[in-house]
C-alpha cells in the first residue's frame, strides 16, 4: 500500500472509537475524535423509558492472545478498544456485555503448548461475560477442558451438549445465563454446532451427545418463559452463518435457527464457527463482496432476528448498540471495530498507526508468550535427509515435503481421503537432523487453516481438471497425497485411477483437504464457498503433530510423484514449461 496516501488516517477517523493518535504523524495533524454514538431521536423522545445497552462480541479466537509479528490483533490492543467503548457507553448512561462465540482453542503454538491458559486468563482480564462452547474446545481431553473452565471467570454456554451421569443424559454446560442490564432481564442462550460429533476428536466426543440446536432452542425458550420471563433473549452460538441458510455440507447454522423460530423470538444471534465478517448486501441475504473495514457493516436479519459475527482471531470487535423503548428492541448502531486489522487492500496499519496496546494486559500475557517461545525450541522429530522446500524446486515438481504436508493435513479426527497442497504455501527446507517446532513454522508461516470438502466423483473430476493443471513455476502448482491420476495438459482433463486404495468411481463420494487460502480462490483455484468446511486446524500445527507422532522421517517414504502422471506437456513433472 502507498502509505504516502495515508488511507489509514481516514479509516481511523471513521471509527466510533475515539483513539487519540497524535503521535501517529498522520499528515502531521491530530486525528480528530470520532463522533460518539448518541441516542436516536425516538429514544430521546421516550426519555427515561428508553434503555440503552451495547453488546460487544468476538469469536473464533484460536489462540491469538499475543499480537502478530507486524503488531496486528492481540488482546492488549483489544483491551484498549474495549475500554474506550465501555467508557463512552457508561458516560452516556448505558451498560455493556462482552460475549464470545467460542473456539478459543487451537491455532497458535504458544497457546496450544500451554493448553490456552493465556487466552482464558486474558479473557478474564478483558472482562468477558459469557462464551459459547465451540467445537475446538473438544480438541483436548476432558481433563484439559475442566482445567480451562476452572480458569474461566465467565460461564461456558451450550444447551445442546449432553453427557451421561449415572445412566442419565444431562447437559454438560449451562444452557443459558441471565443478566440484568438497565433494569431489563436479558437471557443469553448458548448453542453449539451438532457437527461437533463428526468433526471433533472422536476420542474426546464419543461419550457426548450433540442434539439439534433448533430443537433445543425451542425447549429452552419455553423454559425461560415459564421460569424467568426475560424481557429479551439473545443467542450466543458456535454454528456458523451461511448466506440465506445455504449451509452445504455444514450443519444448519444461525440463519436456519432464526427461521425455525417464531418471528423475533430471539432478538439477536451472536455467532461464530464460519469465521466471517457477517456484513450483508442490503436485504439480499448475500455477503458484501470483499467487505473492508472502511465501509459500514450491516448484520444479517432473518425472521425478525439480527445475526452477527465478527470474523476471527480478534481482528475486529463487534459492537451492537441497542435501544429498548415502547416494548421493542431497536438496533441503533452496528459496526466491526478493527483491532489493528487488515484493510481490504491486504495490508496492515503502518507501525506508527497501530492502536496502542494496554500495558497491564501486555505485562499479564508476556510471561506466557516467553514460555511459549521457549517451547518452540522443542525437538519434535528427526529428518533422515533434507526435505527440500526451495521455491525453484517445489514449484516445478512434486516433492516429498509437499506430499508429506498434503498427507499430514488429511489426518483430521475423521481422516480425509486425499490432500492437496499448493506449492506457494511451502516456504523452507526441513534439513537433515533434529526437527524443531520453529522449523515447521518456517515451512508454513501463513497460518492457513485446513478445509475439508466432500464431492462426488463427477464433481471431483471437474474440480481437479482445473487444479491439477496449474502450471509449473506458479504458486498454485499442486502437490497431492492419496490420489492416483493422469493429467492431460493438452486436453485439460484428468483421468483419476484411484483414491486411497480404492478404484475411482464417478458416483462415490470423496473428502479432501485443502488450505483455506486456496478454498477461498487463492492461486486462482475454483472458489469452494460453502462446500469447504473450515476445520479450524492450522496447517503448521497439523504438520507439527504429524512429525511429533512419527518421530523419524525419511523423504523416501513420501516420494509418491509417480502417483500423478502428466502427459502432453514439455515436462513429465507438470503442465507448462
Amino acid at each position: 500500500m502507498n502509505t504516502s496516501l495515508r488511507p489509514s488516517c481516514l479509516l481511523l477517523t471513521g471509527s466510533a472509537i475515539a483513539l487519540t493518535l497524535a503521535l501517529s504523524g498522520c499528515g502531521k495533524k491530530k486525528v480528530e475524535e470520532a463522533p460518539k454514538v448518541t441516542a436516536s431521536i425516538a429514544c430521546q423522545a421516550a426519555g427515561d423509558d428508553c434503555k440503552r445497552f451495547t453488546l460487544l462480541h468476538t469469536n473464533d479466537h484460536h489462540g491469538r492472545f499475543w499480537q502478530g509479528s507486524r503488531g496486528e490483533y492481540g488482546m492488549a490492543a483489544r483491551k484498549t478498544i474495549l475500554d474506550q467503548i465501555r467508557k463512552e457507553v457508561t458516560e452516556q448512561g448505558g451498560e455493556t456485555l462482552l460475549l464470545s462465540g467460542g473456539d478459543i482453542n487451537t491455532g497458535v503454538p504458544e497457546s496450544d503448548l500451554q493448553d490456552a491458559e493465556p487466552d482464558f486468563i486474558g479473557m478474564n482480564h478483558l472482562g468477558y461475560d459469557a462464551m459459547a462452547v465451540g467445537n475446538h474446545e473438544f480438541d483436548n481431553p476432558s481433563t484439559v477442558m475442566d482445567k480451562q473452565r476452572g480458569w474461566s471467570k465467565f460461564p461456558w454456554l451450550s444447551a445442546n451438549i449432553y453427557r451421561q451421569v449415572d445412566g442419565e443424559w444431562q447437559r454438560y454446560f449451562e444452557p443459558y445465563k441471565l443478566f440484568e442490564v438497565q433494569g431489563l432481564k436479558l437471557a443469553v442462550v448458548g448453542l453449539t454446532t451438532e457437527h461437533t460429533a463428526e468433526i471433533g476428536n472422536p476420542e474426546f466426543v464419543e461419550d457426548l451427545k450433540f442434539t439439534s440446536p433448533q430443537t433445543e432452542a425451542k425447549d429452552i425458550l419455553a423454559e425461560l418463559e415459564q421460569k424467568h420471563q426475560p424481557d429479551l433473549v439473545f443467542g450466543l452460538t458456535h454454528m456458523g452463518h451461511y448466506e440465506n441458510g445455504r449451509h452445504g455440507s455444514n450443519a444448519p447454522g444461525d440463519v436456519a435457527l432464526a427461521k425455525s423460530l417464531k418471528p423475533g423470538q430471539i432478538q439477536a444471534i451472536i455467532g461464530g464457527h464460519s469465521q466471517l465478517p457477517v456484513c450483508m448486501e442490503g436485504d439480499t441475504g448475500e455477503y458484501v463482496e470483499d467487505w473492508g473495514r472502511d465501509e459500514p457493516c450491516k448484520p444479517d436479519r432473518k425472521n425478525g432476528t439480527w445475526i452477527m459475527q465478527a470474523y476471527e482471531w480478534g481482528k475486529f470487535v463487534g459492537r451492537a448498540d441497542f435501544e429498548y423503548y415502547g416494548g421493542e428492541l431497536h438496533l441503533a448502531n452496528y459496526e466491526l471495530v478493527p483491532v489493528n486489522a487488515e484493510t481490504k487492500f491486504g495490508s496492515y496499519y503502518p507501525p506508527h498507526m497501530l492502536t496502542p496496546k494496554d500495558k497491564e494486559t501486555l505485562e499479564l500475557l508476556r510471561p506466557y508468550q516467553r514460555n511459549g517461545q521457549q517451547k518452540l525450541r522443542e525437538q519434535i522429530g528427526v529428518a533422515k535427509a533434507d526435505f527440500i522446500g526451495k521455491r525453484k524446486v517445489v514449484r516445478y515438481q512434486a516433492t516429498p515435503l509437499g506430499m508429506m504436508i498434503a498427507h499430514a493435513q488429511t489426518q483430521l479426527p475423521v481422516p480425509a481421503d486425499f490432500g492437496i497442497m499448493n506449492s506457494g504455501g511451502i516456504r523452507a527446507t526441513i534439513k537433515k537432523g533434529p526437527i524443531r517446532y520453529r522449523d515447521v513454522l518456517k515451512v508454513q508461516p501463513f497460518s492457513n487453516s485446513v478445509t475439508v470438502t466432500e464431492m462426488n466423483g463427477a464433481e471431483l473430476k471437474k474440480y481437479l481438471s482445473r487444479v491439477a493443471l496449474k502450471t509449473r513455476g506458479s504458486g498454485g502448482f499442486a502437490h497431492f497425497s492419496g490420489i492416483k491420476m493422469t493429467v492431460d495438459c493438452k486436453a485439460k482433463d484428468v483421468d483419476i485411477r484411484a483414491v486411497g486404495d480404492k478404484p475411482f468411481k464417478l458416483t462415490d463420494k470423496y473428502r479432501f483437504t485443502l488450505p483455506s487460502y486456496n478454498a477461498a480462490g487463492g492461486n486462482k483455484y475454483p472458489k469452494l464457498k460453502e462446500k469447504a468446511r473450515d476445520t479450524g486446524f492450522i496447517d503448521a500445527d497439523m504438520l507439527y503433530q504429524f512429525i511429533k507422532k512419527h518421530e523419524t522421517l525419511d523423504p523416501i517414504n513420501y516420494d509418491r510423484a509417480k502417483d500423478v502422471r502428466y502427459i502432453n506437456s514439455r515436462s513429465s513433472d507438470g503442465c507448462g514449461s
